[in-house]
C-alpha cells in the first residue's frame, strides 16, 4: 500500500512529537496511534532520557492499545511514526496485534545517518520491521518528510 496524502498530517504530527522529544533532551522519535475511522487515539514521543531505554513511543502505544482497545480495534489501527520501529517495538506491535505501520524514515536510513555522524552502534541490531514481524503491513519511507527527520537526528547528535 502506498502512503496517501490524507495520511501526511499524522506523519507531520510524528515529526512534531520527535521535535518535542528533542527539545526535552531526548532522542527525536514520535508516534501516533490512529483508529480505523481516522481518529487519533494516542500519541507519544521518546522518553529514554529517563534512563529506561524501553520508553520508545511505539512500545508505549502498543501497551496502551492492549489496555484500551479490543483485538479487532487493534487490528484495524495504524501506527504512524517518525522512524521505523526497532526490533523491540516491532515485536510489541505484532504481539498485541496492531495493524499497519507507516514510518517516515527507515532503520536503514537512520543507521546510515548515525554512521556518518560517528555514533556508535546500538546494543541491539537494527532490523527492518518485516524481519521481526513479517505479517505486519508496513509502508515507508515517506520522502516528503525524511529530511526533517534527518535534521532532528543531526541536531540531537551534533547540537546543530
Amino acid at each position: 500500500m502506498v502512503v496517501k496524502d490524507t495520511e501526511l498530517p499524522y506523519l507531520r504530527r510524528c515529526v512534531e512529537l520527535a521535535a518535542r522529544a528533542l527539545d526535552a533532551g531526548d532522542e527525536p522519535f514520535g508516534s501516533v496511534l490512529v483508529g480505523a475511522d481516522g481518529t487519533v487515539l494516542a500519541e507519544d514521543h521518546n522518553r529514554v532520557a529517563s534512563g529506561d531505554r524501553t520508553r520508545h513511543p511505539e512500545f508505549d502505544l502498543a501497551r496502551w492499545s492492549a489496555a484500551h482497545m479490543s483485538p479487532e480495534e487493534r487490528a484495524g489501527a495504524t501506527v504512524y511514526t517518525s522512524g521505523e520501529h526497532c526490533p523491540m517495538c516491532s515485536a510489541a506491535h505484532a504481539w498485541v496485534g496492531l495493524g499497519r505501520i507507516v514510518y517516515v524514515a527507515s532503520s536503514e536510513q537512520l543507521g546510515g545517518w548515525l554512521a556518518e555522524l560517528g555514533v556508535p552502534a546500538p546494543p541491539v541490531r537494527t532490523l527492518a520491521v518485516r524481519e521481526v514481524a513479517p505479517d505486519v503491513a508496513v509502508d515507508g519511507p515517506v520522502p516528503e518528510l525524511v529530511e526533517e527527520v534527518h535534521a532532528l537526528h543531526r541536531r540531537f547528535h551534533t547540537g546543530r
